[in-house]
């Protein structure tokens, strides 16, 4: 998307801290607003709309991203990957569907980040097996789930349990296990600062500005999904199922495979689908009335 040029780098010359600096400047975005500039972006392609909705979650990539700083790469070029995921995600978010972008966006956001340190690790080749690829990303998580906080191999029992809750054998934990030894960096590690005093915890606190503000979000996408739930009751059982696998599901099943699955054309599996959509966002709506809500048209 060339109208993001002109968009805050990181760079090891420019110092990660003041990038951080800069991309604090964007505004976060309230829902109505979110929702506006979006369906600007989907409709008519405003590159200002899209361009705004990308700064304003800068900082949401930025913090995905130091989630990824224990696999010796460097922090400015996996921030940079995570930009590339935020950007296609704003490309293909669709604000009809009641999520906000931001939980969209995560997904694409760590897809980009993987993606590029699967690139850039020799271990991980084209071969790599989806299992192993699961070991590489979860292998800390894993050890910390079962207590193996200490250096060097693991127990006997921990390497067991490890291997079956990844469905990998005990040597490839133990051959990913020495290859990542010791590439975890510290969270005191300050941040191109002349004074050495800004760490990378410091950019780690919640973006929310207020707790109140945090919980009413919270509450109103638990009481748009109990809407949700309601609402379904409208459709049928076709109905329900291609719209779940077509707008709900994390990866929408292609018109075709249902096409197949039902024994009837694309087009119909496509009409279905619309119909669905229009029936449910009009019982959401009737729902949401009678709460005081106000669901998108």
């Amino acid at each position: 998307m060339s109208t993001y040029a002109n968009l805050p780098a990181p760079s090891p010359e420019q110092g990660l801290n003041r990038y951080m600096q800069e991309i604090r400047k964007f505004p976060l975005l309230e829902p109505e607003e979110e929702y506006m500039l979006a369906k600007a972006w989907a409709d008519r392609q405003d590159s200002k709309a899209a361009h705004r909705l990308v700064t304003s979650h800068l900082r949401l990539a930025a913090k995905i991203a130091m989630g990824y700083r224990g696999y010796g790469l460097p922090q400015a070029e996996v921030i940079s990957e995570a930009n590339v995921g935020l950007m296609q995600a704003v490309k293909r978010f669709d604000p009809e569907k009641g999520f906000r972008l931001a939980t969209y966006a995560m997904w694409w956001i760590r897809a980009s980040i993987q993606e590029y340190i699967l690139r850039s690790w020799s271990l991980v080749k084209l071969g790599t097996t989806s299992a192993q690829k699961k070991l590489f990303f979860n292998l800390r998580k894993a050890k910390a789930k079962v207590g193996a906080l200490e250096e060097g191999d693991l127990r006997p029992e921990n390497l067991a349990q490890i291997a079956k809750d990844l469905s990998v054998s005990e040597q490839e934990v133990i051959d990913m296990n020495r290859r990542l030894a010791g590439s975890d960096a510290s969270l005191n590690a300050t941040v191109g600062s002349e004074d050495g005093s800004s760490q990378w915890q410091d950019w780690l606190e919640d973006e929310g500005s207020d707790q109140a503000g945090a919980y009413a979000e919270k509450d109103e996408f638990e009481i748009r999904h109990s809407l949700l739930t309601q609402a379904m009751s409208v459709l049928n059982d076709r109905e329900k199922d291609v719209l779940i696998k077509r707008r709900l599901a994390d990866e929408p099943v292609t018109l075709e495979e249902l096409s197949d699955s039902y024994g009837v054309s694309r087009e119909r599996i496509r009409q279905i689908e619309v119909r669905a959509f229009e029936k449910l966002q009009a019982k959401m709506r009737e729902l949401a009335k009678g709460k005081g809500m106000a669901i998108p048209a």
